[in-house]
């Protein structure tokens, strides 16, 4: 069964745009170095309701199943890619679920 990884993210308030956009960028990439992502998108919130929290930003990962999954969190290159993110955040929130 296929994994939907879903990440949400805010930045702290010194983030310039600049960095958020490489960021972003770095993000997408991994679906080129981590075999068993299916798809890969994002984009920044623009719901009317004001119940984001000071997340402004959704990565949705797909896996092809919980191995995938389990293999791409302690892969080098998402672990080089949370090592430059974590600087920035100010806040994140990850759940997994089957779909």
């Amino acid at each position: 069964m296929a994994i939907r990884h879903l990440v949400l993210v805010g930045f702290k308030p010194d983030t310039s745009l600049t960095t958020q956009q490489s960021l972003e960028s770095g993000f997408a990439a991994l679906q080129h170095h981590i075999t068993g992502i299916t798809t890969f998108e994002w984009g920044t919130n623009n719901s009317p309701e004001g119940l984001a929290k000071g997340l402004t930003h959704a990565f949705v990962l797909t896996f092809v199943d919980a191995a995938a999954r389990d293999a791409y969190l302690p892969h080098p290159a998402h672990q080089a890619f949370v090592a430059q993110l974590k600087p920035w955040l100010a806040d994140v929130l990850v759940i997994d679920y089957a779909c």
